[in-house]
């Protein structure tokens, strides 16, 4: 496009040289001798437009034609005279004489930028320097610059190869900005020689493609008009703003005063309500005849933080839910019955605080209805829960039954992320001063536990000391002491789990003779079968049974449990289901042969429902 509008102003450059030369004799006169004029028209150099050396050879001389400013151009010289039509070709002109001794211009403001003209060769006029040669060559690289068809592929150019040191440079001029200009042919000719003219055409089409891309890339952007409308705006809500960054600036400073003391005291309530229906489907006939039953379970939590890490919990708790006695007679109870003394009150029943010490010490106070396993980190069975878990207390581990609860403390020591060293000790009759009572003269437990937790296997072994002024399991009105041994493990592996354990417990009556209770069990659990939430239980084992008091020596009402088939054998089976976060419900059954460590006892057999709201 530039390359056209050149040539077209050079076919009247030589009137307009003409004129300017006559025009510009005044100052010529004013400005350089006449003598000098004359001798500067008729001094004459020769140049051949087929060589580099002429152009080499010419010397420019400035001439004054107005004392306006204005930018000088440059007369076109054998590098810019093409000779054929493709970029990087070589010249092939016929040899054309024209004067060389350029002399430049400063055209007046808004003039066009015709500057310099070319001397005559001796004996010719100025006029003479655009011949009819001239013109025709220049008409025909103007007509040839136009046959050029634009390539939009780097392919399109057939003498172009992937292996050309310039191939990504052009593949980029050509198909991210599309000003490369190939030949009719096809050809690009990359190892020819490109006149000025070549260039300028060519540079010509590069900034034009970019001027499109920054226009088209900013199209969206906003005016000047749109500036100012933001301006007047802006200007005219002034007052609004500045109201607006007050109350900015007010609340960015009560959040960081917030940051600063992000926890304060909070005290949440934790609900749990229980309804459950249970039928006792077969039992012995010599139990008092059990029917099915409805009951509940309520608990409210309140649980307080006073630095974020530690916990302060007062448990409410109110319930009416009783146990089938063929169920009791062989150590199993339902997990979340029992009746609230007095009847259907609400009552305290745990009281607790626990806070860190450190960071690799928990420590733990209870004043109400703490014990067993309130003091250690785990007790390793997936099922030991009574609002989530198994539906009798077949589900926790029968160690920690034994151990007496109520007023007392304990500390779980962290040595890494897995081991744990757990211990405490309550009393059951901390509050009664009276003899045989008191915080370390009456009914006490002690516990120590190791225990290991990971993502495949946990683990524990425990160890309790206790004593109770009654009984710890068989009915005997005298003074006890147990030594508890339990262990528990239960392997992760994936959505199942199988675990188990075992307790022992010698135990002496005082004054009347030792008995052992034993028990163990085995655990399966599947995880989210049919959803996520689900729980498919089973627990299989013996409950708490007593060996070695048949001789008679006390207790003589119960029979002797040494044989094999007199030990008491459980199966429990249960499908939590899990309707919503809040809701559940799990219905099960229960197997029990030998209720009480009796063989001539007729089986128990019995189910039940529980549906648990937790909140």
């Amino acid at each position: 496009m530039a390359s056209n509008v050149l040539w077209n102003s050079l076919l009247v450059t030589p009137t307009l040289l003409g004129a300017a030369v006559l025009m510009s004799a005044s100052a010529l006169a004013a400005d350089a001798p006449t003598t000098d004029v004359e001798a500067l028209l008729n001094e004459t150099t020769t140049i051949d437009l087929g060589t580099s050396e002429a152009l080499s050879a010419t010397e420019l001389v400035p001439l004054e034609v107005s004392a306006a400013p204005a930018a000088s151009m440059e007369l076109a010289t054998e590098s810019q005279v093409p000779a054929k039509v493709a970029i990087g070709s070589e010249p092939s002109m016929p040899d054309l004489s024209v004067s060389a001794e350029v002399i430049e211009a400063n055209p007046v403001a808004d003039a066009e930028p015709v500057t310099q003209v070319a001397q005559a060769t001796p004996g010719s006029s100025v006029n003479s320097v655009t011949s009819t040669a001239s013109i025709d060559e220049i008409l025909q690289y103007s007509n040839d610059q136009n046959s050029q068809s634009q390539v939009t592929s780097i392919t399109q150019l057939s003498d172009v190869q992937p292996t050309d040191w310039a191939y990504q440079a052009l593949q980029s001029l050509v198909e991210r900005y599309g000003c490369i200009a190939g030949y009719p042919d096809g050809t690009y000719r990359g190892q020819s020689a490109m006149t000025r003219y070549e260039f300028a055409a060519g540079l010509n089409a590069c900034l034009d493609r970019i001027s499109e891309l920054i226009a088209a890339s900013t199209a969206d952007l906003a005016t000047r008009e749109d500036l100012a409308t933001l301006q007047r705006l802006q200007e005219e809500f002034a007052a609004e703003l500045a109201t607006l960054r007050g109350r900015v600036d007010n609340l960015e400073a009560r959040v960081a005063e917030l940051e600063e003391n992000q926890f304060s005291t909070t005290t949440k309530l934790r609900g749990e309500t229980i309804f459950a229906v249970a039928v006792p489907f077969d039992e012995d006939d010599s139990f008092s005849a059990s029917q099915p039953i409805g009951g509940y379970r309520v608990r409210l939590n309140f649980d307080t933080s006073f630095t974020g890490e530690d916990l302060l919990r007062a448990r409410l708790q109110a319930r009416d839910f009783q146990n089938f006695d063929s169920l009791t007679a062989g150590g199993l109870g339902w997990s979340f019955g029992g009746t609230s003394t007095p009847s259907n009150n609400l009552v305290l029943d745990d009281l607790l605080y626990t806070f860190p010490l450190g960071d690799n010490i928990q420590i733990i106070l209870g004043a109400n209805s703490i014990g067993d396993s309130d003091f250690v980190a785990s007790t390793i069975s997936p099922f030991d829960s009574s609002g989530q878990g198994s539906l009798t207390s077949f589900g926790a581990p029968a160690q920690y039954s034994l151990i007496p609860g109520g007023f007392g403390a304990g500390a779980i020591i962290q040595f890494n992320d897995n081991l744990s060293l757990d211990f405490g000790y309550a009393s059951g009759e901390a509050g009664d001063s009276s003899n045989g009572a008191g915080l370390f003269n009456g009914d006490y437990g002690a516990i120590v536990q190791l225990t290991f937790l990971s993502d495949f296997v946990d683990a524990a072994v425990m160890y309790s000391n206790s004593y109770a002024n009654d009984s710890f399991f068989l009915d005997e009105d005298r003074p006890q002491v147990a030594n508890i041994y339990g262990a528990q493990v239960n392997f992760k592996l994936g959505f199942l789990q199988v675990g188990g354990g075992v307790a022992y417990a010698p135990i002496r009556v005082i004054e009347r003779g030792d008995y052992d209770v034993w028990s163990y069990q085995a655990t399966l659990g599947i995880a989210d079968l049919g959803g996520e939430g689900n729980l498919l239980g089973v627990i299989a084992g013996a409950p708490l049974y007593a060996r070695g008091f048949g001789d008679g020596t006390f207790n003589a009402g119960l029979v002797d449990s040494r044989g094999a088939d007199r030990i008491p054998f459980a199966v429990e089976g249960f499908y939590r289901f899990r309707i919503n976060e809040n809701i559940s419900v799990t219905p099960g059954v229960i197997w029990l042969t030998n209720p009480g460590g009796d063989p001539d006892l007729s089986d128990t057999f019995a189910g039940a429902i529980r549906t648990t709201f937790s909140f």
